[in-house]
């Protein structure tokens, strides 16, 4: 037996030091994580049945330490390392996110646990993104970008050894643990020194706001941190009532008794000063728009039959009602998307039995109870008979249109709508140097995990009554 620290230890230790780290270099940050602790204790304290079913689950706690960041790695080196470094805290690539469609050059996965058990433990996920060179018109600049990239490392030395130990050795050791924690910690830290002239600086941005983010500095520093809220309309109110600024829109779908899926909301991009590099040693000052605030309201997972009628339904309301970055059609994009999304079912019993979406079986104590002989062998008719529940099966990923959105509103607000090119997942997972789970496949394997267990525990009733 091995004395390593568990995988989800360390993740769970990681995403606790970046929260840290990121408060102190975005204090409105912390203002934030006040405000969303504020409006779940409110939820929690005004439902008794949503904490019981909380607490039941080992999911109270759990929310209240959910977080997930965001980078943007600049090339096919730094993807393939940063799935290393992640595999260390027990962290896996799941689905593939193509945003050029949205005019963002970029593509990208998500970085998450993927086990029921690490997912309780620490749900930590990064949403990493990797820029598309390719898609930059100017072939001088692309060559300037590329150069630029090709010059800089953003792991230290370290970190690089301590990801090489824990693949050779199958973990690592408190101390060891902790050193990683520290040196990882490096790769997502802020550097106000830009590697770039004010003048290259400006016409990467030129390019796309993006580029030069990723471009112009020694490191991919996180550039946005997000809890989770569990009423994402009241954090969104509360927002101005704390003297912070919310993007005008929540992406995602309209509010609903059942949740599904995600929604997210943000406050502005904050204005920093950075140094260019100037002749010589000298600095000249400047400004860059960047980093921001999230906060997300997480919903049931969908089934391959609820996700496409999602996304159909969301077309439907965006062609009936585009919403505007300044807000000034909000009522009637809302309108237009609670009338849209009617057929969408907005119980967690229609939900399932119309199987679109993904849940947790559970004996209830009526069945641990009820006489052998009444145990039905079907699972309908235990759910039906009051034997076995369900609960919602969280929605641990992202939505490429709702990721579009919070770029778009902190890249500013004119910022291109028009597709840049098709998806090139193969190309990605290339560069990653594996495939990227697939999401449905993950939700499946938990829901079928939960029936088998119930049954499972309906026969061993049957054979100790027998």
């Amino acid at each position: 037996m091995t004395d390593f620290l568990s995988k989800s230890d360390i993740r769970a230790r990681f995403c606790r030091a970046m929260s840290d780290m990121y408060k102190d270099e975005v204090p409105l940050y912390g203002d934030l994580m006040d405000l969303v602790h504020d409006a779940n204790e409110k939820v929690v304290a005004n439902d008794p049945e949503l904490r019981r079913r909380l607490t039941e689950l080992d999911n109270l706690d759990r929310i209240s330490e959910e977080r997930h960041g965001a980078i943007r790695l600049g090339k096919p080196e730094e993807l393939a390392m940063i799935r290393r470094l992640f595999a260390v805290m027990g962290m896996e690539p799941v689905g593939y996110y193509d945003l050029s469609v949205a005019g963002i050059p970029v593509h990208s996965t998500a970085f998450r646990p993927t086990t029921g058990e690490a997912l309780k433990r620490s749900p930590f996920r990064v949403f990493t993104s990797l820029l598309r060179l390719e898609l930059i018109d100017n072939a001088e600049l692309r060559r300037r970008a590329e150069a630029i990239l090709a010059e800089r490392d953003i792991f230290t030395p370290r970190v690089r050894k301590l990801i090489e130990q824990s693949e050779a050795e199958g973990g690592l050791r408190e101390a060891d643990a902790e050193a990683f924690i520290s040196e990882a910690l490096e790769t997502f830290r802020w550097h106000s020194d830009a590697t770039v002239s004010e003048e290259t600086y400006q016409e990467l941005h030129d390019a796309h706001r993006l580029i030069a983010d990723v471009v112009s500095f020694k490191g991919p520093h996180i550039n946005h941190l997000t809890p989770r809220t569990l009423d994402i309309d009241a954090v969104q109110s509360m927002m101005p009532e704390r003297g912070i600024t919310p993007k005008a829109v929540i992406e995602g779908p309209p509010p609903r008794d059942c949740p599904i899926l995600l929604r997210q909301t943000s406050f502005k991009a904050l204005e920093e000063q950075i140094a260019f590099l100037a002749g010589g040693r000298d600095r000249v000052f400047g400004r860059h728009t960047a980093r921001f605030g999230e906060i997300e309201q997480r919903g049931v997972a969908l089934k391959p039959k609820g996700r496409e009628l999602y996304d159909e339904l969301l077309a439907s309301a965006r062609g009936l009602a585009q919403p505007k970055a300044d807000g000034s059609n909000i009522a009637q994009y809302m309108r237009a998307l609670r009338e849209v999304f009617a057929p969408m079912p907005d119980s967690y019993g229609l939900l399932r039995t119309k199987g679109l979406a993904y849940f947790h079986y559970f004996l209830t104590g009526k069945g641990r109870a009820a006489p052998r002989a009444e145990l039905p062998r079907d699972l309908d008719a235990l759910v039906d008979k009051g034997y076995v529940s369900f609960d919602p099966i969280v929605y641990e990923d992202f939505l490429p249109v709702s990721a579009a959105g919070i770029f778009q509103s902190n890249l500013g607000d004119n910022a291109t709508r028009e597709s840049l090119a098709r998806s090139n997942r193969d190309v990605f997972e290339e560069a990653l140097g594996a495939p990227v789970a697939d999401e449905f496949a993950l939700y499946q394997a938990l829901e079928d995990a939960s029936i088998n267990e119930v049954l499972r525990a309906v026969k061993t009733l049957e054979t100790v009554a027998g």
